[in-house]
């Protein structure tokens, strides 16, 4: 879901000369840019007001927000990567803006996407201050269960569960420096 915002966002961000882009880029940054405990607090309190806290849409909505920061600026430079010239051959030839986007661009940006997801992923795996206050009691996820079962000592349950936690991050980590070209990597830093 969070992609489905960020593919399109980052497109934008990356070809269009939009005014004030570094400013835009920078408000993704704003959630990390605060301590997380009093924002997840605020955070919870909005989302009980409006009825989506306990729910399963409050969680996702939290992790959105969260991982839009990872998503945005990864996928805003791996567009930027991808040549435009190649592009404006495929609307030379006769391809609407759009189909030249889905032809051309996203099959090169595809190992970027790739790692954007991945990212996304373990930041959402790793969630639990948010999802602990906005979800409790109804919305379970594994941190929220190891937490429960580390806190009633069943270390054999926490043990298993830290496992279950830490290998894919590492294999998902490993596929990632595998995948991903170093002209991605490069663009992190440009705006």
């Amino acid at each position: 879901l969070t992609l489905v915002i960020t593919i399109p966002l980052a497109y934008v961000l990356a070809r269009l000369p939009i005014p004030f882009k570094p400013l835009i880029l920078m408000v993704f940054l704003l959630p990390q840019a605060f301590p997380q405990l009093p924002v997840f607090v605020n955070s919870t309190t909005l989302l009980y007001r409006v009825n989506l806290g306990g729910k399963f849409w409050g969680v996702v909505l939290i992790h959105m927000v969260g991982a839009l920061v990872f998503a945005v600026w990864t996928m805003t430079a791996v567009f930027k990567s991808v040549p435009e010239t190649l592009e404006e051959a495929a609307i030379n030839l006769g391809a609407s803006r759009f189909k030249s986007f889905y032809s051309v661009s996203l099959p090169l940006a595809t190992p970027g996407i790739i790692a954007s997801t991945l990212l996304v992923f373990l930041y959402s795996l790793d969630e639990f201050t948010g999802t602990l206050l906005v979800g409790s009691p109804f919305v379970l996820t594994l941190p929220v269960y190891m937490y429960r079962t580390s806190v009633g000592y069943e270390l054999q349950v926490a043990s298993i569960s830290a496992l279950m936690l830490m290998v894919p991050g590492i294999l998902l980590l490993v596929l990632l420096e595998r995948y991903m070209k170093s002209e991605y990597l490069s663009m992190f830093g440009r705006i």
